[in-house]
């Protein structure tokens, strides 16, 4: 820069304030006003949920699996993986533990909500959604809502601002019909005729919505809940082809399933990662039980699908969806957040309750009265101990988990019913009941499994 620009841009920068003042200037330069400090307001972090439907211990392939599933392992190799993370040991309970951060079986669901069960969400609970929307938080569900089987109790009821999937428990594929023939396919509660197959409308309706229809002035809620790979399966035969070399073709066809849902969640994933959006989003891939044994359909879907011998894989854990044993109860899931959460393995136990106060900790909202888990993502991130009461009932036991222990009981027609207490950590496989040789533990930890059962909405 010669001489005289040098002057032209002080007198821009300062002003003329003289010749004298000029020449100052020019020794000495300029120094402009000191300015007060800028407060910088950052949003609080978007969050999305991937949810799959009957997923097994066994049927990721980080956890050892014969199904490919890269995208969710890559998920693992960079996240946070939840070793010991527990939900209810059916769809309808997970789901409503989730958006409520409260056992179910307060609210009395137990069992998955079918047929034209007017079973709801109760009206006077602050759901996760709600909670995150006095914060200014966008909202929206995609996929399996099975929490009220009409639109106007719907996720728009419960918090959604948009909603778009099924509100039933299980769908064709395609048809996208409940297995009664009832409709089910909606858009913000207008049931729709759209051709397809569910995941990959789920996938795409997710991604349009990031792109194009949210309001980019806020921060996003997103639930993304895939009907995969709950039966009935219905897969594209470029997802079967994969897996010739499994000879069973029910276990061949939910492998295909599972491959698919996971390439549906790497678009999603790559979607962030180019929008630059992956900084900014904390999520969690779940599954919302354990995987299922088998399915022998009579009546459902006038006989057009199943039967299905073998379904899901929790091996090494034990039994199946519905069972409050590890394989009903214990699934895959995974925390990730680039660039906040470092990689590693979390052996703390961790009930479904837990996410809905963890989020709103990290999100700067506060936690209403009626949840009874903790804030734990941020213990879990700096890696400090903490312990959980996990207590879990389902329609056929109930358990309860505590320091290592855990206590299932089973209950009988009017009789006390089975107590069966596992060192969950040294037994993951619960193959050795120990309640004779541990009485006292035994004794406390039934009273208070019947303290909580106590506190439950119990219907007749």
């Amino acid at each position: 820069m010669n001489f005289q620009r040098k002057i032209r841009v002080k007198i821009s920068s300062c002003g003329v304030l003289g010749l004298f003042t000029l020449f100052t200037f020019i020794i000495f330069g300029c120094k402009p006003k000191e300015k007060e400090p800028e407060v910088v307001k950052t949003m609080p972090p978007n969050v999305l949920i991937f949810i799959l439907d009957d997923a097994g211990w066994n049927d990721v392939g980080y956890n050892g699996s014969e199904i490919n599933t890269p995208n969710i392992d890559q998920l693992a190799k960079d996240g946070v993986i939840l070793n010991r993370f527990y939900v209810a040991p059916t769809c309808s309970p997970t789901r409503a533990a989730l958006l409520t951060g409260m056992p179910a079986s307060r609210l009395g669901i137990l069992a998955p909500i079918s047929g034209k069960s007017e079973k709801t969400l109760p009206s006077d609970l602050i759901t996760l959604p709600m909670a995150l929307s006095k914060k200014g938080y966008e909202t929206a569900l995609f996929g399996k809502w099975h929490l009220g089987l009409k639109p106007e109790s719907g996720p728009q009821t419960y918090g959604f601002d948009h909603s778009y999937g099924f509100l039933h428990g299980q769908i064709d594929q395609y048809s996208h019909e409940y297995k009664n023939g009832d409709a089910s396919w909606h858009r913000n509660g207008r049931f729709l005729n759209e051709k397809g197959h569910a995941t990959d409308l789920i996938g795409t309706e997710t991604i349009e919505w990031l792109r194009k229809q949210r309001d980019t002035s806020k921060p996003f809620f997103a639930q993304v809940a895939y009907s995969a790979p709950h039966f009935p399966l219905q897969e594209p035969a470029e997802w079967i082809n994969e897996y010739l070399d499994i000879k069973n073709e029910s276990r061949r066809k939910f492998a295909a399933a599972m491959s698919h849902v996971d390439d549906d969640i790497g678009k999603v994933m790559e979607f962030l990662k180019k929008s630059e959006l992956l900084e900014t989003t904390m999520i969690l891939f779940m599954s919302d039980n354990g995987g299922m044994k088998n399915w022998y359909p009579t009546t459902q879907y006038n006989g057009k699908h199943g039967p299905n011998d073998i379904l899901g894989d929790n091996s090494p854990l034990r039994d199946y969806k519905a069972s409050n044993y590890e394989g009903g109860i214990r699934v895959p899931a995974i925390l990730y957040w680039k660039g906040k959460w470092q990689a590693k393995v979390s052996n703390d136990f961790i009930s479904l309750t837990d996410v809905m106060p963890s989020i709103l900790q990290v999100a700067g909202v506060e936690i209403p009265t009626n949840v009874e888990g903790q804030p734990i993502f941020n213990l879990i991130s700096s890696g400090t101990p903490f312990e959980n009461e996990i207590y879990i009932r389902g329609h056929k036991q109930q358990s309860l988990l505590k320091k290592g222990w855990k206590l299932i009981h089973t209950p009988i027609a009017n009789e006390e019913g089975n107590y069966e207490l596992y060192d969950i950590v040294n037994d993951q496989e619960e193959k050795r009941e120990v309640s004779s040789q541990n009485p006292e533990i035994t004794s406390k930890y039934i009273q208070i499994l019947n303290q909580h059962i106590q506190k439950d909405f119990n219907e007749p």
